[in-house]
Order: structure tokens, then sequence, then C-alpha cells
């Protein structure tokens, strides 16, 4: 590939057909430009298949060497000092463990090459780390940790043993005065004997609370030297942990005080001042190093002018997210938003699409209403309720349409994209009634949705477990630790060649569940049609609530409500 010294790469074919964009692509969700279309399948073809650097994409069964960890690479379109159009080419990360391979742009930051107090002040955690494992490895640690936990449950045994008997021997003597008191009436016992007794009973109540204190005092004591002893080589490890803190956190913000942003205003800014709005003021890990604000950098800093953009998925998907190899996919919301939107100030940038309404001229086709409740079939592209720059929805509608209705109206939700059957109730009673409906899971949902590809069986299950991607909103990811419980069951309607229709039944709700389960490599592996999420986008995403059972909230009755999709 013909690369000059400044990483400008000359287009080899022709762009003489291709008419350039009047604005800059807005990153974060876009259809990438024809020219950027080219200039990453030459990326793709003289380098990236090729794979000189031998990196594990996980594409070639033959190569093993080393973690198979698909990349994100990004071409920026640019017109150089001399008029000429080119693109420059970067790599999210590391590639083959390397931060500067040519013909792609450099990071941002090398911490490895460009400044010598990382590795220094890196060494000095990494000493303190060698410090507590020693510490934490300590046998002494361990002994008195299992000492301590023994002694304090032996204490509290022998106490609680303790305490029962002198519960018993309180009954016993309570029983024993009150016979004596009988006695003394009835003249059984003298004074003197019933006095006598009396104060031996209060004796013996003495004694025992002062062998409840003695048993306290005496594991007291034995508990408090291990205490002492485990004390002592806790509060180092605290020290230690502590020092660590103040390093690390000392290094991570001069870090992030190195990674320095251009925009075209020639105003530069740092990670530490871009991200001093977040939530936690503090860069998320790797902001800074992904594909997008490298090319920009480097376009900024070089006097090369910026024309379009586009990142694309190159190798296997990682295991909790969904990225199909050479699929384009735009910037993240949680590293990159916050960078690029202080790096495009100043520049024509096309509008932001979500911001524009797509269900506003869609209509709502009303299937069932009551005096309780409505059926009505959602329109692709209409939300449920109001979003945060989008107020038209289904709730927005029906408020309109029913003013006078008592309930909430909203009993569940479908995904902006997603068509299909919804229960809107008028009533509170109703609402309330429905709601424990669905919490019960009585009400059967089915979903259709036409994927890409072919299910080698007919039907099955799908368990995997889902949560929000807090780097990248509202996208999920498949998380055993953290993901809540999301279970589909699916089967084959109808094949069509290379794609399937396939019935949907989700036994929970989780966000994008239908979306997920169909796309990821441990469910179906075949992404609905349509999805720009976790797929390809098209005219709409084929996914459809089509089968709704329930029963009728007033009357009890059992309803069912079908209507076929536009795509069927």
């Amino acid at each position: 590939m013909a690369v000059n010294n400044t990483c400008f790469i000359p287009f080899n074919d022709s762009i003489a057909d291709h008419r350039l964009p009047e604005s800059f692509t807005f990153p974060f969700y876009y259809q990438p430009h024809p020219i950027c279309l080219q200039a990453a399948e030459q990326l793709q073809q003289e380098l990236l298949n090729p794979n000189p650097w031998q990196h594990n994409f996980g594409l070639d069964s033959k190569n093993d060497r080393g973690m198979v960890i698909g990349k994100m690479f990004g071409v920026l379109v640019v017109n150089n000092a001399q008029g000429q159009l080119g693109f420059l080419a970067a790599f999210s990360g590391k590639l083959a463990d390397q931060n500067i391979l040519p013909p792609f742009v450099p990071p941002v930051f090398d911490m490895l090459t460009q400044d010598s107090f990382f590795s220094a002040e890196n060494k000095q955690i990494n000493h303190i780390n060698q410090q507590l494992n020693q510490h934490q490895a300590d046998p002494l640690l361990a002994t008195l940790t299992a000492q301590f936990a023994e002694q304090q449950q032996q204490a509290s045994t022998e106490l609680e043993q303790l305490r029962k008997v002198i519960v018993a021997s309180r009954i016993q003597r309570k029983i024993e005065r009150e016979q004596a008191d009988t006695a003394l009436l009835q003249a059984h016992i003298s004074t003197n004997e019933h006095k006598t007794l009396s104060i031996e009973l209060s004796r013996q109540s003495v004694q025992q609370k002062h062998q409840l204190n003695a048993l306290k005092q005496q594991w007291q004591a034995q508990i408090e030297v291990t205490q002492s002893q485990l004390g002592t080589l806790q509060q180092q490890i605290k020290q230690l942990k502590n020092q660590r803190k103040q390093l690390s956190n000392s290094l991570q913000k001069k870090l992030f005080s190195q990674y320095q942003f251009l925009n075209t205003l020639g105003e530069a800014r740092d990670l530490n001042t871009i991200f001093n709005d977040a939530p936690n003021h503090l860069p998320p890990a790797g902001a800074g190093e992904c594909a997008a604000p490298k090319l920009l950098q480097y376009a900024f800093s070089h006097q090369l002018t910026p024309i379009a953009m586009a990142e694309f998925w190159w190798g296997s998907s990682p295991k909790s997210e969904i990225k199909q190899h050479q699929n384009y996919y735009p910037a993240c919301h949680g590293k990159c938003r916050p960078i690029l939107t202080h790096m495009l100030a100043g520049m024509q940038v096309d509008d932001d699409p979500l911001l524009v309404n797509p269900g506003k001229d869609s209509q709502i086709d009303i299937i069932y209403q009551d005096e309780a409740l409505v059926i009505i079939n959602k329109p692709a592209e209409l939300l449920s309720v109001p979003g945060k720059n989008i107020t038209d929805s289904v709730f927005s509608r029906m408020q309109q349409l029913f003013p006078d209705a008592t309930g909430p109206l909203i009993v569940h939700r479908l995904d902006m994209s997603t068509s299909g059957l919804m229960v809107i109730a008028l009533t509170k009673e109703a609402n309330k009634a429905l709601q424990q409906q669905f919490i019960q899971r009585s009400i059967t949902k089915r979903y259709i949705a036409l994927i890409e590809g072919s299910p080698d069986n007919n039907q099955g299950d799908i368990s995997l477990p889902l949560r929000v991607d807090l780097d990248d909103r509202p996208k999920q990811l498949v998380c055993y630790e953290h993901g809540k419980h999301a279970e589909t069951f699916w089967q084959v309607y109808q094949r069509q060649g290379l794609r399937t229709l396939v019935y949907l039944y989700p036994k929970t709700g989780r966000t994008h569940q239908l979306r997920m389960h169909c796309a990821h490599h441990d469910g179906l592996h075949m992404p609905i049609v349509g999805d720009d999420l976790y797929g390809v986008a098209t005219n709409r995403l084929h996914l459809h609530a089509q089968y709704l059972a329930l029963t009728h909230p007033i009357t009890g009755e059992a309803r069912v409500f079908e209507v076929k999709a536009d795509f069927e």
C-alpha cells in the first residue's frame, strides 16, 4: 500500500464518481459514505486480509497465536494541503500488542515511548503490588484471621449456652420462690427458713451473673490479643492500598492530561477537562484510544481537512458484545461522545438523526376498544413513551385520543423500532389487573421476526443474561456476573432461502432481549433483518409483536388478538 511519511494514504482507484458530502459525518449514527466504503475496502484488501502482523482476529482457524481479539478500525477521508483526496486509517487500542504500526495513525499519546514518567511511576505501583501480595500471602495473616473467626464463634457459642443455663435457673428459682411463699402462708416453713431460702436463691442469681461476666471478660481478653495482632497486619495492608490508590490516581490524572485533543478552532483540551462534566468526573478506561479521535487528532495536527469518516469491525465478535465482521458501527457514547463533541466543534456536521421523529407521519391502528382497554397496532419507529428529545409517542397520542382516561394508559412497552400489538389501559382498575397478568406472565406474547440465516433446528430455548453497555447505551451486553435473567423460546415459521421467519416467545421482558438473543453467537447468531444496533440497518427492523392473549381485566373473559406484520 502506497503511503507517505504523514500516514496519508492515496486512493488506488478513481474516486471521480463520488460526490463529496457537504458536511462531515455525524459519528454516532450514520450510513457510511461511498467514498468511505472505498477507503475501507482498500484498507481491508491490501492490509487486513494479508494480516502481516499475524494478529489473531479469529478469522483463520490455522492462526492460533495468542488470544482471539477482533478489532475496530476507522477510515477518515481527508484533503491534504495540495488538494489531494486520500484517507487515514486507525485501529482502536492496540494491534498485535503494539501502539504504532504504519500506515495507521499513531495514538494521541503513547505512554510507553513518549514520556518516561509512566514507566517510572508504574514501577512504584508494581512494587507496592508485590508488597501487598507478600503481606496478603503471609501464613500468619491466614492463621490469625481463622483464629479470630473461630474465637468469636466459640465465644458466641459458650456465652449462648451459659445464658440458656441462667434462664433455666431463673425459671427454677422463680418456681422455688413461689413454692416457699405458699409454704410460708400455710405455715409449713418458718419465717427464718423462708428468709434463708430467699437469700440462697439471690446468691445463686448473683453468682451466675458473675459467671457470665467472667466468661465474657475471658473471651474478650483472648479475642483482643488476636485482634490486635491481626489489626497490625491489616493496617499494613490498608496503608499499602491507600498508597497505591494515591499513586494510581496521580498517575491516571497525569496520563489523562497528556491526551490533548484539538478541533478546527485550534482549541486543545485534555481528558481531565473534557470529562469534567461526566457523572464521576473521570474518563472511562480506554478513553482516547478509539479509532475516531485518533483519526481526527492526526488530521488536525497535520493540516488535513476531514471529509467523511466510518468505522468497521474486523474479526470475531467479543463474547459479551455483538460485532459482525466487516459491519460498520457508530462511535461509542461513553468513551467517544464527550471527546468527539469537542473535536467536532466549529465543523459543519450532519444533523443528528436521533433528534428527528421518524414516526411523526405514522398512524396508530386501533384493533379493539371498550370502556376498560384498547388494543393498538403500534407502527415501527414510534416511541412507546416520550423520550429525551422526542415527545411524540403512543402515550402522548393516547392521551389526546382518550382525555378522560383515569388509568396511566401504558401497561407495557415495545422498542421504538418494533411494531405490533400493545395494550392500553383506560382505567386504574384495568391497569392494575393487566399489570398483574404481565407480572405473573399469564399473558401470552408472540413476536415474528425475519432473521439473517437459516437455523439448523426448528425450535429451541435461548437463555442469555443481559445488562446495559455502560459505555455505549442503549446497547446491551451478555453478562453472567451482573446481567438479568433473559429467556426466549423460538420456533421456525417459514424458511425463505437465506432468511427465515421465526416466532419468538419472550419468557422475560428485558431491553433488546429478542434482538440480542437472535444476534448473539450464543443465541441464534442470526441478527434480525434491519437491526441497526446488532446487525445491518435496512428500511425497518423486521420485528413485530404479532399475537397477544390475555384475560379481560373487567369481564374475566379470555381474549386473543393477532395482527400480521408488513414483512410476512
